[in-house]
């Protein structure tokens, strides 16, 4: 049953980087500007929601492990880099229609 996960969360990783590079070669024709000010915006955007995302454990770890006494398993490795391309590619994609042209 585990290997059912592992695979889902590979086809989907996969998928997200693929779709990533391709939005990204078709940012060639916009010029130098407009394509590095796209990526700058989403790599910015992702930043903010891997940060908000870390805090959110931290806070949840720290009550888990004071109020409950309970033990914290940690973030999943495979589900926090699929959750962060899949909002890299959603915000790539955002900020491309929105400054492509």
């Amino acid at each position: 049953m585990d290997w059912i996960f592992f695979t889902l969360f590979i086809i989907a990783l996969m998928i997200s980087v693929i779709l990533i590079i391709f939005t990204l070669v078709s940012l060639t024709p916009l010029g130098d500007e407009r394509k590095n000010f796209i990526k700058m915006k989403t790599q910015s955007y992702t930043f903010a929601v891997v940060i908000g995302y870390v805090l959110i454990e931290l806070f949840r770890k720290g009550y888990l492990n004071i109020e409950i006494e309970g033990a914290y398993e940690g973030i999943n490795p495979f589900t926090f880099l699929v959750t962060i391309s899949i909002v890299y590619l959603i915000s790539l994609l955002f900020f491309k229609k929105k400054y492509g042209g």
